[in-house]
């Protein structure tokens, strides 16, 4: 290992410099097209073995002991439970009964199909969880329908591909739970503050879709209102939806179950209606379990990277000498928090949310933590995590990269990608008015959270 010493040494950087230069490596890597997983346990590896001048003795040891405490953490178990109910709920058939019954309520207003597709994507984000897999599964319902009643390409893109964001917001939400295991908060009460933030996420596109329907009067068509008896009909043909939404989420505040035994009760109740519904062959049943098994290892790849990177963060000191920095300039905490914020709006563009929690989110925390909002430090913690998860995906639909945009288009090859673009800023402008409304006013979220 001689060599890896001269290396060191010829770099000649201390531990502190060290750290923040393996954050634009880090980027660089990404940028690269390497899997941000690898990509940060790589920048981990590397770092620890120059943080410790060449010897590569303690980063195996600490290899063998931080897979087993990462992995072994009981909270972790939640994410192939809720990622397994959200391929049960795609697979049941709840997309299309949702939307259908959306539909029928709304469907013969003005733009009312699209705002149709955002109601379906809040209630499937409600069993789901993701929101690139709401995007594409709702797409699959709801984009038939659109081009039928004359709806623009541009618009119906638009509109599934910001629908889609509501997925992660509306609990349960696997990135939720990550942020709770990260910064140490309850799962429970960060699912609790999303649903103000999600409620108004869905009817500020439902304005949005309002406004933009009467700017731009050829974007959309209309279609025959549905009788009464039609409307009660595809509504109660949702109650899968509402009964597990109900069992599961309301199950975990009442204090009857965990979280973990809520996202278990989850699928097996999802699984349960895709049975009886015809939808579950043992061919299906295989392939859901195959694709909640490749995601998850996926996640959990990355969290391994993500607490290796991190773990040589704090070796390094700079996250503390961040926070320190910030500090020392006396800035106020608004504007601290505000250049935060925008810093994961420009990134949550080119980089997928999950990754981007797990990457910043241990650098930003203790800044964030140190400030003086006028709450306590669980609130500030819970505020913060939901501003973060709203900014981060607001950059699914932010051109040039947003995934959703890229996702939506594929399933549409006929619409440019530039008339999506024009759309969805209408979109984004909805989500920035929010991010300010939530900013300005903290009680929004923290509305439902016990003092």
């Amino acid at each position: 290992m001689e060599w890896i010493r001269d290396i060191v040494q010829f770099v000649g950087l201390s531990r502190l410099e060290l750290g923040f230069w393996s954050f634009p490596i880090l980027l660089g890597l990404i940028f690269l097209r390497a899997p941000i997983g690898l990509a940060m346990f790589l920048c981990g590896l590397l770092g620890w073995i120059f943080a410790m001048n060449g010897n590569p003795t303690p980063i195996l040891a600490k290899l063998k002991s931080e897979t087993y405490t990462t992995f072994s953490n009981y909270s972790l178990t939640i994410i192939p439970m809720f990622l397994l109910m959200g391929q049960f709920a795609t697979l049941s058939g709840m997309s299309s009964a949702l939307f259908k019954a959306a539909e029928s309520f709304l469907g013969h207003r003005r733009g009312g199909v699209a705002m149709a597709s955002v109601g379906a994507c809040a209630g499937f984000g409600a069993i789901c969880g993701s929101s690139l897999a709401t995007a594409a599964t709702m797409s699959r319902v709801a984009l038939p329908e659109l081009k039928r009643y004359g709806y623009s390409g541009g618009f119906s893109t638009a509109t599934l591909a910001a629908g889609g964001t509501l997925g992660i917001l509306i609990p349960p939400s696997v990135i939720l739970v990550i942020y709770a295991i990260i910064t140490e908060q309850n799962i429970a009460k960060l699912f609790l503050a999303a649903f103000i933030p999600g409620i108004l996420a869905a009817l500020g596109y439902v304005i949005t879709i309002s406004i933009y329907v009467r700017l731009y009067p050829g974007s959309a068509g209309t279609r025959p209102a549905v009788p009464m008896a039609e409307r009660w009909k595809a509504l109660a043909e949702t109650w899968p939806v509402l009964v597990i939404f109900s069992v599961v989420v309301g199950g975990i505040y009442a204090g009857w179950f965990t979280p973990t035994e809520g996202a278990a009760i989850g699928a097996a109740g999802t699984g349960l209606v895709a049975l009886v519904g015809g939808n579950l062959s043992w061919r299906v049943l295989g392939e859901a379990l195959i694709g909640t098994a490749k995601t998850t290892a996926m996640i959990f790849f990355i969290v391994l990277g993500a607490a290796l990177y991190n773990n040589f963060l704090a070796l390094s000191g700079a996250p503390q000498f961040l926070a320190d920095l910030v500090l020392g300039q006396e800035f106020s905490p608004f504007f601290v928090l505000s250049v935060i914020l925008l810093f994961y709006l420009i990134f949550g563009c080119v980089m997928d949310s999950l990754s981007m929690i797990l990457l910043t989110v241990p650098i930003f925390f203790p800044v964030i933590s140190a400030l003086e909002f006028g709450m306590s430090p669980e609130h500030v913690a819970i505020w913060f995590g939901i501003l973060v998860l709203i900014v981060v995906e607001v950059g699914l639909i932010t051109p040039p990269v947003g995934m959703n945009l890229f996702i939506i288009n594929a399933m549409d090859r006929e619409t440019p990608m530039t008339e999506t673009y024009k759309a969805v800023m209408f979109f984004v402008g909805s989500d920035i008015v929010r991010v300010v409304l939530l900013v300005a006013f903290p009680a929004i979220t923290l509305f439902l959270i016990p003092a």
